[in-house]
């Protein structure tokens, strides 16, 4: 019989907007897993009251100006993560939208606990099915894959697991919603293969709407800009060493 894996002590980096309706969920099942030591939330330009209720919950909270989009707030909540929590093994990103799901994502802990320096959640078909057509997965999918050889079965999957060493020695992150994919063609460019792990998790679905159908027309175009190798360079001109400085 194998011995129980431990959970890596773990940040998590949680970009948010606008999600005052799920933010207090989301952020009381991450602190519930084992390993959890941090959480940042990102406020990316939120117009309602997510960064008060970040705050009042007992969250390290940063607010940006919504320019970079979820890439410029995870590249934010990063830079951060790498000056100021040095004890950090892993960093976990996570959608602010998983309410009481968010728990799931101890997996992909144990999976960095097992070994794995990147992490991937996979949703459950019922969920991953839930948005448009799929037409933007599956031109992420085929541009990941005719880079680098990986077959990404979630490449849009905002739920990962990454070592804090490799996260810091991205180039950066993709602007938008390209920033997972950017990531994935970065992390392998270094030798790091990520593992993906099915996780029961649940969020908020765009749906068939003209308002869905506008989001992944901006996803779809980050995409693109992600593939074509846009990077979001890190504050400063270098990422952090962990414990203070620059690199």
């Amino acid at each position: 019989m194998n011995p129980p894996l431990d959970t890596p002590r773990t940040t998590v980096v949680l970009p948010a907007r606008d999600e005052a309706d799920r933010i207090i969920a989301t952020l009381t099942a991450l602190a519930n897993i084992p390993g959890v030591e941090e959480i940042v939330v990102v406020d990316d330009a939120s117009t309602d009251n997510t960064k008060k209720l970040s705050e009042g919950f007992g969250a390290r909270t940063v607010r940006t100006d919504g320019r970079g989009g979820k890439g410029g707030a995870m590249l934010s909540g990063l830079a951060l993560v790498g000056r100021e929590f040095p004890g950090t093994e892993v960093v976990l990103f996570c959608d602010a939208d998983l309410g009481e799901t968010a728990g799931e994502l101890e997996v992909l802990l144990l999976a960095a606990g097992d070994g794995a320096r990147a992490a991937i959640a996979a949703f459950p078909a019922s969920v991953a099915g839930g948005g448009g057509f799929g037409f933007v997965k599956r031109f992420a999918r085929r541009g990941i894959h005719a880079r680098t050889g990986f077959l990404a079965a979630e490449p849009l999957s905002g739920q990962r697991a990454v070592a804090l060493g490799d996260a810091l020695a991205l180039p950066g992150i993709a602007p938008g919603f390209g920033a997972e994919v950017g990531m994935t063609l970065d992390l392998i460019s270094r030798g790091v293969r990520p593992v993906e792990v099915p996780v029961d998790l649940n969020h908020r679905a765009t749906g068939k709407t003209l308002r869905g159908f506008a989001h992944r027309a901006r996803q779809g175009r980050d995409v693109v800009r992600a593939l074509r190798g846009a990077r979001l360079p890190w504050p400063d001109g270098s990422p952090p060493v962990p414990g203070g400085g620059r690199g």
